[in-house]
């Protein structure tokens, strides 16, 4: 028998607004039903649909019962794909994160835009601002996008980024290490790795230093190294 979702439960299941299920119904042919002036959606059409555009359930209803939440991608595949920026003006960080979100690997077009406007919503983007003038951006709420999705780009700027968050040292922010992980779990391996890269390693002061990019990423290969033999025990 279907399982059916109203609007409110299928984008509360995609950690999405309304109206982007709306758009979705409009634009890009989400499976529905209407009954009574409701729009209701088949739980089973909509994980399909979902799967073919790029997009997995983040919670809830949508959320395969044998699946499991995959963990995160290598950090240097990702950060292949985000690329290191040099001499960035902190005026056009948003930008550049937007830019580094269209390049998002295995994402859709709509995914994509869904993603740019979440960073530039306000207060949509966490700063995690770690000291030594360094600061791990993402986006304030992840998602599940599956496991071939994923990307990371350093950003070195010219010039001191303003925002309303201290920093636990004080130092100015000129270091940015901007990532979408492929899901929530992976989020948070991902944000655990960093850290941890950045204040075991020679990571942070090679980005400090503004390394050149064989340094950066032989240094981005031993934390994927480190953080996989720290999984395995």
């Amino acid at each position: 028998m279907p399982m059916f979702l109203n609007i409110i439960e299928l984008a509360q299941s995609l950690g999405v607004e309304e109206r982007e299920v709306a758009g979705w119904i409009r634009n890009d042919g989400l499976p529905h039903v209407t009954d009574r002036g409701r729009l209701l959606f088949d739980r089973t059409q909509v994980v399909h649909w979902a799967e073919s555009h790029g997009l997995a359930a983040k919670v809830g209803f949508l959320a395969p019962e044998r699946s499991k939440i995959q963990g995160a991608k290598k950090l240097e595949t990702m950060l292949r794909a985000g690329g290191i920026w040099r001499n960035v003006a902190a005026v056009n960080v948003l930008n550049l994160f937007a830019e580094t979100v269209a390049k998002l690997p295995g994402a859709t077009p709509p995914i994509r835009q869904m993603l740019q406007q979440r960073l530039r919503a306000p207060n949509g983007i966490s700063w995690a601002l770690v000291g030594g003038g360094l600061a791990l951006p993402h986006l304030r709420t992840p998602i599940a996008l599956g496991r071939d999705t994923g990307i990371f780009a350093i950003v070195l700027l010219c010039d001191t980024l303003v925002i309303n968050e201290p920093a636990p040292d004080e130092q100015p922010i000129t270091r940015l290490l901007f990532f979408v992980a492929p899901s929530p779990r992976a989020h948070l391996e991902m944000l655990a790795q960093l850290s941890t890269a950045l204040s075991r390693g020679s990571l942070g002061q090679l980005i400090t230093e503004g390394a050149q990019d064989d340094a950066i990423f032989a240094a981005i290969a031993a934390a994927d190294t480190s953080g996989k033999k720290e999984g395995n025990p």
